[in-house]
């Protein structure tokens, strides 16, 4: 018969919760990994490149049916509206705020000039701006699709070390480099032969589907740099 003293002595068995047990039960692979922004949901997601083009959409109309200060008025009221869309809807609205103030800029530089096609302008020297940045990036070894990851992410900036990743986010930032680089010749050449029409046609067709096709590149080289976990690939994908 047991003492009291062993009675003392002897450990409760423990019960453990059914969430911790389930836990221990996952193999390491499977369990789940830090939450990473993807490269779309930074963009505002697949809607958010849709909305960025509605204020061009009825911009170029309004201006051949109303003129530009309707026109204007019109592509403002557009892009508010998407904002406060997206307020409703709790969706990220930096994007958006950022393409209300863009659109606010393209529309004041509009009215300055006095043109339809200045709506235009503030996108094609962005877009110089940002192919110049993005190349001069490769060519002093920090190329910029490693840097923004690596700042969004956490991974910080040993990546460097590693030649072979440096090569991989060289070509991520070289297909960026093409895509800017497209859209301001394209679009500089149309504004210069005051093609507003065509102007607005290439700054559709040259947005959200070329910077589609510069994120699967990215996503790509990401994932071969090993910064990419498995799952956070697909949602990107």
């Amino acid at each position: 018969m047991a003492s009291s003293d062993e009675y003392l002595t002897t450990p409760l068995p423990r019960t453990v919760p059914a969430s911790e047990s389930s836990a221990d039960d996952v193999p390491d692979e499977e369990r789940a990994e830090p939450p990473q922004q993807t490269l779309l949901e930074q963009l505002g997601g697949f809607s958010g490149l849709i909305y960025s083009t509605l204020p061009v959409l009825v911009f170029v109309p309004m201006n051949a049916l109303l003129g530009l200060t309707v026109a204007i008025w019109t592509a403002l009221g557009v892009a508010g509206a998407v904002l406060i869309w997206r307020l409703v809807r709790r969706e990220p609205i930096q994007p958006a705020v950022s393409g209300f103030l863009g659109v606010g800029i393209c529309a004041l530089i509009a009215w300055r000039v006095g043109e339809a096609k200045g709506f235009f302008l503030f996108g094609i020297y962005t877009s110089l701006v940002y192919g110049a940045a993005f190349l001069i990036s490769i060519l002093v070894r920090r190329p910029l699709v490693g840097v923004v990851w690596g700042v969004l992410n956490g991974h910080g900036g040993a990546w460097r070390t590693d030649s072979r990743v440096v090569r991989l986010y060289d070509l991520a930032t070289a297909a960026w480099v093409l895509v800017f680089g497209a859209r301001y010749l394209v679009q500089h050449h149309l504004y210069t032969a005051d093609s507003t029409g065509w102007l607005a046609a290439a700054r559709i067709a040259m947005g959200w589907p070329l910077t589609a096709l510069a994120l699967v590149v990215t996503v790509w080289a990401v994932r071969r740099a090993g910064h990419l976990p498995a799952s956070s690939a697909r949602h990107a994908a």
